[in-house]
């Protein structure tokens, strides 16, 4: 019996090293996630922290952390069991930004500068509340029970939708909330984001400042193998760069997003392992490096952090939107978009009409047609920075639905052959939450 005990005493000292080995260095990622998380959602959002962690840091190991709102300073901090204390500090313009201990709070910075909105003309145009449409062709006790389907039922939390919206010809014919959630309040797109970052690109064209078909505008490749990758094969995720994006475990893209002063940088001095076109890798790296090649299309920071507003955010109304920089003063272009559902609406819109916004061209025509090309090897999923139903992935969803998603089932569809964009919010994954059935029972209440 003795030697029992003994063996079972020796077999939890060896667990426990066990766990301290293997868990001890993402404790710095964990309280780093929870603490952006935090700040981000409360001086953007103006969350509870208990809303916030019984929400957006509802995630395994993520809810150890220990969090503080400290809403003097403007900032919170997070550690897990004391240990790895991380701080994000939040700048009104910037939202918030998970700093490391060299970082200087006091030293000045740059805001991008922001156009009022427009509430004197109806959504989706303006900000103004838009009047009641009744369409003859849609079967709204069949919408309104799809888009119901869609939330929890009291006493149910599985589904965990925070907002959902269909525009159909430009007009609202469904909209509705969770609980704490409404069209004023902004929700965190996640990778949502890349599709605006990649946008940029499309708005620069339209400009004749940029060309996406040539070699990519980074001096740090110019002698070696890197040298042929173009922006485009950035945009369409096939560059052939190193890169590994798994978030159950330390890899680069969590280092980048939780570590890195500059996400820039995070994938410019990768190794080339494929050639470009040859192998589709999804890489939240290559966006914020497109990200730095934005900043280098201008004389100025100002200049950078101007354009994303002044010629496509605010251009378009999307006035809600904030877009958080890393400490280096760039946009993490690959994650963190901030907006409300209606603001995401817009995006999907300016899509779903080709680039046109009112009578202004915000891009060309063509834009839009290259961004739903399928990236080679990518089986009809991938196009420009967008996601593709090409392949039939959605099996009850029209083949030319292409879509923005993010992380826990953030998604913005447009449906050109309906003439849909549906936003859905919210806290379960794709390959969790029945996008299929939900977009199916939208689209079936549509009569052509």
């Amino acid at each position: 019996m003795k030697k029992f005990f003994k063996f079972v005493g020796f077999a939890a000292v060896i667990g426990m090293f066990y766990l301290g080995f293997t868990t001890y260095p993402k404790l710095d990622l964990i309280s780093g996630f929870s603490a952006k998380s935090i700040a981000s959602g409360h001086f953007i959002d103006h969350r509870s922290q208990g809303m916030i962690e019984k929400g957006d840091n509802d995630i395994d190991m993520i809810d150890l952390a220990n969090n503080t709102i400290e809403d003097a300073g403007q900032f919170a901090v997070a550690s897990v069991y004391g240990l790895k204390e991380r701080k994000a500090i939040y700048r009104k313009g910037l939202g918030a930004t998970l700093i490391n201990d060299d970082f200087d709070v006091s030293k000045p910075y740059l805001i991008p500068k922001r156009s009022l909105p427009n509430n004197t003309i109806p959504f989706p145009y303006g900000n103004k509340e838009p009047k009641d449409t009744v369409f003859a062709n849609i079967d709204y006790a069949k919408l309104n029970a799809a888009v119901a389907n869609a939330f929890d039922t009291k006493g149910a939390v599985n589904k965990r939708t925070r907002s959902l919206l269909v525009i159909y010809k430009d007009k609202i014919i469904a909209e509705k909330y969770d609980t704490g959630f409404d069209k004023n309040s902004k929700i965190l797109g996640w990778s949502m984001t890349k599709s605006v970052t990649a946008t940029l690109f499309g708005v620069l064209e339209k400009q004749r400042k940029f060309d996406v078909d040539t070699p990519a505008p980074i001096p740090e490749w110019a002698n070696d193998k890197r040298k042929i990758i173009t922006t485009s094969d950035l945009l369409h995720m096939n560059s052939g760069l190193q890169w590994v994006e798994n978030y159950s475990t330390i890899c680069d893209a969590t280092k980048m997003l939780f570590q890195a002063e500059d996400m820039t940088l995070s994938q410019l001095d990768k190794p080339v392992e494929h050639k470009p076109n040859t192998r589709w890798n999804y890489s939240s790296g290559t966006t914020n490096l497109l990200s730095g090649i934005l900043r280098k299309q201008f004389k100025t920071h100002q200049e950078y952090l101007d354009f994303w507003y002044t010629d496509l955010i605010d251009k378009i109304g999307m006035n809600s939107m904030v877009i958080e920089t890393d400490m280096a003063g760039n946009y993490i272009g690959s994650s963190y978009g901030w907006a409300t559902t209606r603001d995401w609406a817009k995006f999907g819109l300016l899509y779903l009409h080709e680039g046109n916004w009112n009578g202004e061209q915000i891009f060309n025509e063509g834009w839009a047609k290259y961004t739903v090309t399928p990236t080679n090897t990518s089986d009809g999923r991938y196009g420009g920075h967008f996601w593709l139903n090409a392949g039939g992935y959605f099996p009850d969803v029209p083949r030319d639905m292409y879509y923005c998603s993010g992380f826990q089932g953030q998604m913005v569809a447009i449906i050109p052959s309906l003439d849909l964009v549906i936003v859905r919010m919210g806290l379960k994954e794709e390959s969790n939450f029945d996008f299929n059935g939900i977009l199916k029972g939208i689209i079936e209440s549509v009569k052509k």
